[in-house]
């Protein structure tokens, strides 16, 4: 993968790779953006709906690249369009998802309810400028940082985790705790914004050569069943999740703390208050449905990674501590 830093950097990049008419992938809050590609589909939505995808993939016809402005599901649509073409993905990422470094994506069947999903994506590159960050509201500042969190926290004990991302994890891990109660006060600091950014792309690193876990699952199935954003919902479980997982990976969490300054679970429960994540009741989840998000969790694929395999019933405790 190859990263550059600052937006004047794309065209040199496309150029590198010989896109010479690549298709911009975004939502309409970024139609009008000065970027430089001209060829573009501004249809992108949250959760990456199939027909979203098949749109794009029409979009996409002549083209030779693609270039996902957004968050993660504009990323995920160019993904799944790749997937489907074949086409290279230069990200330029808006929020700190992460979704840059994988192959993978999310799609959501919005009839059914049901987040499911793909591989195979080309990923050439990846441009950061942490200006395109400075007008993020809060909740996607926050929610984002903290499913960044996640990916730091699980690439260090999911059961596919590569020691080689440990590094990455930890120092993702410590520059978004250290970064996001510094933007979170002051949302237009451009240092602070770009150590968060930094602290996200680190902890992308480390989920591209491990995978997600428990916490990713259980945000996954409320994604899926009530178009909730994914950030938030890890913002929710990530703590309850890390605690289930304490019997089976303390060191995994010694070493979190650390980089987190404190006890990880206490560390990560304050971040996520700090960004307003208090309680899932607050979105208007159902109690009487928990069970039902339980068992759409249970056997996801990043259920299965997590190094203590959860029950129906132990996610329901999850939720219900969350809730």
């Amino acid at each position: 993968m190859i990263v550059r830093w600052g937006l004047e950097e794309l065209a040199a990049l496309l150029g590198d790779f010989g896109l010479a008419s690549p298709l911009l992938i975004t939502s309409p809050r970024f139609a009008g953006s000065p970027i430089s590609v001209e060829r573009r589909f501004t249809g992108v939505r949250s959760h990456t709906p199939a027909e979203t995808v098949q749109a794009a993939v029409s979009a996409a016809a002549g083209a030779d690249g693609l270039v996902p402005l957004g968050g993660g599901s504009a990323i995920d649509t160019a993904k799944a369009v790749s997937a489907r073409t074949g086409l290279p993905v230069v990200s330029v990422p808006t929020t700190y998802s992460g979704a840059e470094w994988t192959t993978f994506f999310g799609t959501r069947d919005e009839e059914r309810g049901i987040k499911g999903g793909g591989g195979g994506a080309t990923l050439a590159g990846i441009v950061y400028d942490p200006r395109l960050t400075l007008d993020l509201p809060r909740a996607e500042t926050a929610g984002t940082a903290m499913n960044a969190l996640a990916h730091a926290a699980e690439a260090l004990y999911t059961t596919t985790r590569d020691p080689a991302g440990d590094e990455d994890a930890l120092a993702g891990a410590a520059a978004l705790a250290e970064a996001l109660p510094a933007v979170l006060a002051s949302p237009h600091d451009l240092d602070a914004r770009t150590r968060l950014l930094r602290g996200a792309a680190h902890a992308g690193a480390a989920l591209g050569v491990s995978f997600m876990g428990l916490a990713h699952a259980i945000a996954q199935a409320l994604g899926g069943r009530y178009g909730l954003p994914h950030g938030a919902m890890n913002a929710l479980v990530l703590a309850p999740t890390l605690r289930f997982n304490e019997p089976v990976a303390q060191e995994a969490l010694q070493r979190l703390g650390e980089a987190l300054g404190g006890d990880a679970v206490t560390e990560t429960e304050r971040l996520a208050h700090l960004g307003g994540f208090d309680r899932l009741r607050m979105f208007d989840v159902p109690e009487a449905e928990l069970p039902a998000v339980a068992a759409a969790a249970v056997d996801r694929p990043a259920a299965r990674a997590n190094p203590r395999r959860a029950t129906v019933e132990d996610i329901e405790a999850i939720l219900g501590a969350a809730y």
